[in-house]
């Protein structure tokens, strides 16, 4: 092995502090490095980089596992080149690959219906609550923040709207669908009170007899999800207050919603956060393009 990887590493833990992990991991890759390379490290040029990272690509190595070995090379040759080693980096122009963004998971219908289901059969209040949350959050699209902090007096249930300040501070009105709005109702009518300390009051939608905040917190319903998407005999791994938002989104496009208006309800500053979401529709649009365009149907 060249010791001009020794040296860098020693570097590193002198300089950096860099712990026993990261050293081994840089190790690998540069030892990869020099094998692949079949030269002395410090003859390496610009195009002898461009050739491993084709190697590399050709070994259907993952994205993010490319970009991490570009990195350490990034690190190894900048040290190099500050120990005057060589004349010039051959780095210096070399770019990370970009990672493509992961599409958003998303749960079927059946998956939200059943989980609802099984929470409105138990008999706790804390799983009542649940159900009514889990509703509201996929009915409306909301960030878990968004839900946890509704003040009682969010919703105007004549016109079936609810209010929400979401990033920014900036608020925004999202219809609701008659069975949420029911749902709300009859938690505010049996359930609410029971989250309450006797003799005091809440704002909250949501309050709670122990968080600092006065109302339920992000982790408390990340746990009850977790319990009630086990309950439910649903992976538990499969279900987080962002997965049903995902659904909300998922679902409203599949059935026809336009881009701008799901881009509203959830809140999005810039269209290009929602389009993610367009990437899902692919298979949906092909069904559509196979059954039902003219060029698709046989010829009789």
């Amino acid at each position: 092995m060249s010791d001009y990887i020794n040296d860098f590493l020693d570097m590193m833990v002198a300089e950096l502090g860099a712990s026993p992990n990261t050293i081994a991991s840089y190790r690998l890759d540069l030892e990869q490095f020099d094998y692949q390379c079949k030269m002395s490290l410090t003859d390496v040029t610009e195009h002898d980089i461009s050739d491993f990272i084709s190697w590399l690509n050709r070994q259907a190595y993952a994205v993010r596992t490319v970009a991490r070995k570009i990195s350490v090379l990034r690190d190894f040759y900048k040290f190099l080149y500050s120990e005057k080693e060589i004349s010039s980096n051959p780095m210096a122009y070399i770019s990370l690959p970009k990672a493509e963004k992961p599409l958003p998971k998303f749960l079927s219908v059946a998956d939200i219906e059943k989980m609802i289901e099984t929470a409105q059969n138990k008999p706790s209040y804390q799983m009542q609550r649940v159900a009514v949350m889990i509703e509201l959050m996929y009915a409306c699209g909301l960030r878990v923040s968004e839900l946890i902090g509704l003040p009682e007096n969010c919703i105007n249930f004549d016109k079936k709207q609810i209010m929400v300040r979401g990033k920014g501070n900036k608020e925004r009105l999202i219809p609701i669908a008659s069975r949420a709005v029911r749902s709300i109702e009859d938690y505010l009518r049996y359930y609410r009170e029971q989250f309450i300390k006797e003799g005091r009051k809440s704002i909250w939608l949501f309050p709670s007899k122990t968080s600092k905040s006065g109302h339920m917190t992000k982790d408390a319903f990340y746990k009850d999800l977790k319990i009630l998407a086990v309950q439910s005999g649903i992976s538990p791994q499969k279900v987080s207050p962002h997965v049903l938002r995902h659904s909300f989104a998922t679902h409203l496009l599949q059935r026809g919603a336009d881009l701008r208006s799901v881009q509203k309800m959830l809140g999005h500053a810039d269209i290009s956060t929602t389009e993610i979401y367009t990437h899902i529709m692919s298979e949906e649009l092909m069904e559509r393009v196979v059954a039902n365009h003219p060029l698709s149907q046989k010829l009789v």
